[in-house]
């Protein structure tokens, strides 16, 4: 079952958003591609300056195992400094084929 996890955030105070989105695409080419699991990802920004993250996993496992290290793994740790951690929404959905 393919499942679609959701983020959304702002950044901290004084991140500036073209450096984030270096940042962005850097984490997900070292750290999200290579992942077990891994389908796609994308990232969008609205007006308001909240950022929306969709990615989407082969399986809940896979989903799972790779935000299980997320947070300690040394090619996230620039991404996750820039992240007001006060503004982070998760969602985590499983695909409805049509």
């Amino acid at each position: 079952m393919t499942v679609v996890e959701t983020i959304r955030f702002k950044l901290r105070e004084g991140v500036d958003d073209a450096e984030f989105q270096q940042i962005n695409r850097t984490m997900e080419k070292e750290y999200m591609q290579p992942r077990p699991g891994f389908l796609s990802r994308r990232t969008a920004l609205s007006g308001e300056g909240e950022y929306l993250v969709v990615v989407e996993w082969r399986s809940p496992e896979e989903a799972e195992a790779t935000i299980g290290v997320f947070f300690a793994a040394p090619e996230t740790q620039d991404f996750l400094a820039a992240v007001d951690v006060r503004t982070v929404q998760p969602g985590r959905y499983a695909l409805v084929e049509s």
